[in-house]
């Protein structure tokens, strides 16, 4: 199989390239190097089954020629992370929603599979038990930048299930809960490798808020592993899955735990939004992962533990 991978120059491209590979399988990556980096695929730079392509998912006639060489797309270029999104939501808009465009039109055309990486930003607000697939979206006001990512990785998925709905292209939907591993930076707002640069520095650790908000956080590769089998999946066509870590933890006790599994002697410093965003800035509380139909469908299930993670990640930013 031949597998385009938009964005495959970031974290969670790199690795899924390396999945990919190990199965056999050519890819292709399109990175524009705008949050991907190089030092993510050097070590595939040499290899004959994979090409590396420097562009934008907002140019049509590159993603047409990638398009038409692949058997399925994996979409994960993004503009990602609340920092990029606060601090340049134009930008983020025409990438996630005109750039989304782009790719749907392409492989329509020479009938290219394609699986979207979507975002628990989908449910916004929402504070439910465990969040479901088909759970309702609560969010703020359109005049926040806050928002603008919600509402772009939504229209991302309504042209997903209406190419397959209307058209009949294979399309999947995967929603991920924040997903965390090596090769992840801190910049934009991703939470553990910023609270690991700061441990790792004995820098204060930064928690926005009053450090109650919980989440959930999964292993890259087990993210990556459930990408691959909802792809490779005969019925799991036009339908959204939820894909996260099943331990619920603070901020605050993330931020503790950051610090023993380092051993840093970093104290931690509780940062309001409004200093560490934008004035009126919104947050959720609560933010849990409700995996069921991925269980179901292809046996997705975390294998590795939070301690575990930040381990991989203190190892990687000491590198």
């Amino acid at each position: 199989m031949r597998a385009l991978i938009t964005g495959g120059a970031g974290f969670i491209g790199s690795h899924l390239a390396d999945a990919l590979l190990a199965r056999g399988d050519q890819v292709i990556l399109l990175d524009n190097l705008s949050t991907g980096r190089l030092e993510n695929i050097e070590h595939l730079r040499q290899r004959d089954d994979v090409e590396f392509v420097l562009g934008s998912i907002l140019n049509a006639d590159l993603v047409d020629d990638v398009m038409a060489r692949s058997d399925i797309c994996f979409h994960l270029a993004a503009a990602v992370g609340v920092e990029l999104i606060v601090d340049k939501p134009l930008e983020s808009l025409a990438t996630n929603i005109r750039g989304s465009e782009i790719v749907f039109e392409k492989a329509h055309k020479h009938g290219t599979r394609v699986l979207v990486t979507s975002t628990s930003e989908i449910y916004g607000k929402n504070t439910s038990d465990r969040l479901g697939e088909e759970d309702d979206r609560i969010l703020g006001s359109p005049l926040k930048s806050r928002w603008s990512y919600s509402e772009a990785k939504a229209i991302e998925e309504i042209l997903a299930y209406t190419y397959w709905r209307q058209k009949g292209l294979q399309t999947y939907i995967v929603r991920l809960f924040n997903t965390v591993g090596p090769r992840q930076t801190g910049h934009y707002g991703m939470v553990i490798p910023r609270f690991v640069s700061q441990a790792i520095k004995g820098e204060a650790i930064t928690v926005y808020g009053d450090g109650q908000q919980t989440r959930c956080f999964c292993f890259v590769g087990d993210a990556v592993d459930g990408i691959i089998k909802i792809a490779d999946h005969p019925e799991s066509s036009g339908r959204a899955y939820n894909l996260g870590g099943t331990e619920e933890v603070s901020m605050d006790e993330l931020a503790q735990r950051v610090i023993a599994v380092s051993g840093s002697e970093s104290k931690i410093r509780y940062v309001p939004y409004d200093e560490a965003y934008e004035e009126g800035f919104e947050d959720m509380q609560r933010r849990v992962p409700d995996t069921t139909r991925a269980r179901d469908l292809v046996g997705f299930e975390p294998t590795v533990g939070l301690d575990e993670i930040i381990e991989m990640v203190v190892q990687d930013q000491r590198r």
